[in-house]
């Protein structure tokens, strides 16, 4: 563990009581449903909200790691961008057979896109690329937010509330 990147982290961990952890995750608890930071499940028949998920017991990235999806991300980004522009120009994909039409021209293409030039080619300036760690080093890229990428929100709500909840530990990892 000495190596790892969670050993300040273990070290921190070792020293705080069971109980401890569990009134500062009710706390997590009660201020996201005070700040109203919920979701709703669409298609769920409850329709009610939910918190959103929270987990005491954070994730923690290496340097490499970090630049392994960094690079990544950044790759499948403009790629992504590189696809919308396509689809909304010259139609390289459906003219090669790549892909047919009927996927791309369904009720979120839209017509008045057709053609049109944007600065630097850039169809979505914020995407939530959603990221599962399959191995130490190895991570797939689960799902691409283009439209709405709420997910984003929710991380800076989680890493706001991990600093109110437990300052010290921000101290040590930069």
């Amino acid at each position: 563990m000495r190596n790892s990147v969670y050993h300040k982290y273990n070290f921190w961990l070792e020293k705080i009581h069971p109980k401890t952890l569990a009134l500062k995750n009710q706390e997590a608890e009660l201020l996201f449903r005070k700040t109203g930071v919920t979701f709703n499940v669409y298609g769920d028949k409850d329709g009610s909200e939910r918190l959103i998920p929270f987990d005491i017991i954070p994730r923690i990235l290496s340097k490499d790691q970090w630049s392994k999806i960094s690079s990544g991300v950044i790759q499948r980004v403009k790629a992504l961008n590189h696809f919308l522009d396509d689809i909304y120009h010259k139609q390289s994909i459906i003219k090669d057979g790549l892909v047919p039409a009927s996927i791309i021209q369904h009720n979120q293409f839209r017509v008045e896109m057709v053609n049109m030039d944007l600065p630097n080619k850039v169809y979505s300036h914020i995407s939530g690329i959603d990221i599962v760690r399959t191995g130490k080093d190895d991570f797939f890229v689960l799902e691409d937010n283009l439209r709405t990428p709420s997910g984003v929100s929710y991380m800076l709500d989680n890493r706001k509330m991990m600093m109110r909840l437990f300052p010290e530990l921000f101290e040590e990892y930069s």
